[in-house]
């Protein structure tokens, strides 16, 4: 030999090399196909399933919220006496869904009132007939009070934010 070397193929006529184009065009490939993947998933996710999931969990807590408060307002009502004035704290969630709600008492009922229309209900309360008026509603983040008081065996239920 000459002392040459030997010809390659991939050189071009200016001297550089192409063959190191190869894998960066792959690679930028690769990553925007990923980009792309991940986009679509998450279209599909978020615009359907995800919410509808959060809508039906959300409406089992705001059930499990309007069973919770009916009780409490049941169980403050105190045995027969001839002049009551109960009050009891409640505990109801902060937020359902994120957002805030009320629960109004009317008719002998509870209702869950929240912006979201897929989130709510009523309950009817189990009294004794003794009790004459159920009126008021709770505010959720509030300090929500039931307040129970009457004489001559009529009582008046209310509940009350503060």
């Amino acid at each position: 030999m000459t002392g040459r070397r030997p010809i390659d193929a991939s050189a071009r006529s200016d001297g550089r090399r192409e063959r190191a184009v190869t894998p960066v065009v792959s690679k930028t490939l690769e990553i925007g196909l990923v980009v792309l993947f991940v986009g679509g998933l998450s279209t599909a996710l978020f615009g359907g399933a995800v919410p509808d999931y959060r809508d039906a969990a959300a409406d089992r807590v705001a059930d499990r919220a309007l069973a919770g408060a009916a009780t409490e307002i049941e169980i403050a009502v105190p045995p027969r006496a001839s002049s009551v004035r109960v009050e009891r704290r409640v505990d109801i969630p902060a937020t359902i869904r994120g957002t805030g709600y009320r629960i109004v008492a009317a008719d002998g009922a509870v209702r869950l009132d929240h912006p979201n229309p897929s989130v709510g209900g009523s309950l009817r309360l189990a009294l004794p007939d003794r009790v004459a008026s159920v009126s008021g509603a709770w505010r959720s983040g509030a300090e929500t009070v039931v307040t129970v008081a009457g004489g001559d065996g009529r009582l008046s239920i209310e509940l009350v934010s503060r």
